[in-house]
């Protein structure tokens, strides 16, 4: 059997899920692709694959440096992979974006006060 680590191990290691079910899903869902193909959960990872990764709005393109099928601390979960930089520019592009659209949506506070309902029924008229 050649070197590799199951797919849903790996991503959990690398601390993109939470947990193993919740990597298992989202590779079961078509969110997880290995060297541009769709992967299932056992397929093996291997140093030098590409994975493209879909969580939310964002999406990330990360090359694997080292394997692991234990979670560890976080600044060791970042060595196992390595993001590409044209991944990392449309993920804060996009967060900037996010960042922009909210700023403006977020003007409202809830139901209209007391105050502010006589003035829209005012404004309305009879």
């Amino acid at each position: 059997m050649s070197e590799g680590t199951r797919l849903d191990k790996w991503l959990w290691a690398a601390r993109f899920y939470k947990t193993r079910s919740l990597a298992g899903t989202a590779i079961d869902g078509g969110k997880v692709q290995l060297n541009s193909q769709r992967a299932k959960r056992a397929k093996s990872v291997r140093p030098g694959d590409e994975l493209r990764i879909r969580k939310g709005v964002y999406e990330y393109v990360i090359v694997v440096k080292t394997l692991s099928e234990r979670r560890g601390p976080a600044t060791d979960a970042q060595a196992l992979y390595e993001e590409t930089e044209e991944s990392r520019h449309r993920r804060e592009s996009a967060a900037i974006q996010l960042r922009s659209i909210s700023e403006t949506t977020l003007g409202t506070k809830g139901r209209p006060t007391k105050k502010e309902r006589r003035d829209i029924e005012r404004f309305k008229g009879p």
